[in-house]
């Protein structure tokens, strides 16, 4: 994706849209585009940041093919990233404003909270601020909670509130064989019925460790506790046996008002990459963590917010004294679970690697061990490091 946006900001800068015979009118059309395609290079580089941490470094300015990259320092890819959002902020289109599946800027300001509420795992110091600053500028933008959370993944989620960019799919003209084709396709096995999820056949692939499952109340009361059950066995004893382990039920190609997307194998479920409720659990933990322009009054009221939705009524409400961090650290398992957000998560709070949290399988143990800290960064791939003699491997590996 970063050398897509990068080819496209090389080819339409206004001087050589001019020479190709552009009008004005589009010209400026496409300088949107290119705005748009900085939000997804940068978004790109975030995940690069997040993952791999020190990466070779390219942009539009340098020539294709004509030079090995160089490695940019996390620190220095931070800043990067952190400019060129600055940068298009004022550029994109106001929220709501945009067709659906395009950025606008409230997810560049979903972006800039989440960049700095990592910031001290990227090597900068606290930003938790800055965090509250953004959170509240996509709180403000006039975006709601859906009352319906399971609407939020079907095959009709478009319409769903609260979604505030998300990836398009599409059984007819997007196919692929990643995206929520994975999610659906793989989370249905055992003895869970295809149909009901809108899909021609399972993969028997994932399942949820008993950890997990006891972040939820042993009743029904929170709705977003979307397991399957019957045939499955809560603990985990052999892996590879699809029926150890709850299965999940959250992500279906079935739309919100009946019968199943277009096709039995690609879904029409869009994956919402940026929601309200993050915007209002990362303004909560960015208080909780001594950022200024936010009350813990506020960070409750949103918390509770998310609850009255998950339980339907304000039975699932807590008061200040259990707003603390880890129970932030739970809220947002229980609320984002699956939507790719866990293992950063883990990493903030230090309990992805080491001992402080043990799940089952950690390390590869079925009663799970402490980690090598070396585990919070990827390795960068043999493939990248055999083609560029100018890459370090990180420590560890």
């Amino acid at each position: 994706q970063i050398s897509l946006c990068n080819e496209f900001i090389r080819e339409t800068t206004n001087q050589k849209l001019e020479d190709r015979g552009f009008s004005d009118s589009q010209i400026s059309t496409i300088d949107l585009y290119r705005s748009e395609a900085r939000f997804l290079r940068a978004f790109s580089y975030f995940h690069a940041l997040d993952m791999f941490g020190n990466v070779p470094f390219v942009t539009e300015e340098n020539a294709v093919g004509s030079f090995l990259p160089e490695q940019i320092d996390r620190t220095e890819l931070f800043d990067y990233v952190e400019s060129e959002l600055l940068a298009i902020e004022d550029l994109l289109m106001a929220p709501k404003t945009n067709v659906y599946g395009r950025v606008d800027q409230a997810s560049a300001w979903m972006l800039l909270a989440r960049l700095y509420l990592n910031a001290e795992v990227y090597g900068k110091t606290a930003k938790n601020t800055e965090t509250i600053t953004y959170a509240k500028k996509v709180i403000a933008a006039g975006y709601e909670l859906e009352d319906n959370y399971a609407k939020m993944f079907m095959a009709d989620n478009h319409t769903a509130k609260g979604i505030i960019f998300a990836i398009p799919y599409d059984g007819t003209n997007t196919k692929t064989w990643g995206g929520t084709t994975f999610i659906i396709n793989a989370q249905v096995g055992g003895s869970m019925l295809p149909a009901d999820f809108g899909i021609s056949g399972g993969w028997w692939g994932l399942r949820v460790k008993p950890q997990f499952v006891d972040k939820f109340p042993t009743d029904n009361s929170d709705k977003r506790k979307m397991f399957y059950t019957a045939g499955q066995t809560k603990d985990i004893a052999d892996m590879f046996n699809f029926n150890n382990g709850y299965a999940v039920t959250k992500w279906k190609n079935v739309k919100s008002t009946g019968g199943a997307g277009v096709d039995g194998t690609h879904p029409d479920t869009d994956e919402p990459v940026f929601r309200l409720a993050d915007a209002y659990l990362m303004f909560a933990e960015a208080v909780l963590r001594g950022g200024t322009g936010g009350t813990t009054g506020e960070a409750l009221g949103y918390v509770n917010e998310i609850r009255t939705k998950a339980y339907g009524s304000t039975a699932g409400n807590i008061n200040s004294d259990a707003l603390t961090l880890s129970f932030i650290l739970d809220e947002r398992a229980r609320e984002l679970y699956w939507e790719g957000h866990r293992r950063t998560d883990l990493i903030r709070f230090g309990q992805f690697t080491g001992g402080t949290y043990i799940w089952a399988w950690k390390g590869g143990v079925k009663d799970g061990v402490a980690t090598d800290s070396k585990y919070n960064l990827y390795p960068i791939p043999d493939a990248d490091m055999g083609a560029n003699p100018n890459l370090i491997q990180n420590t560890g590996y």
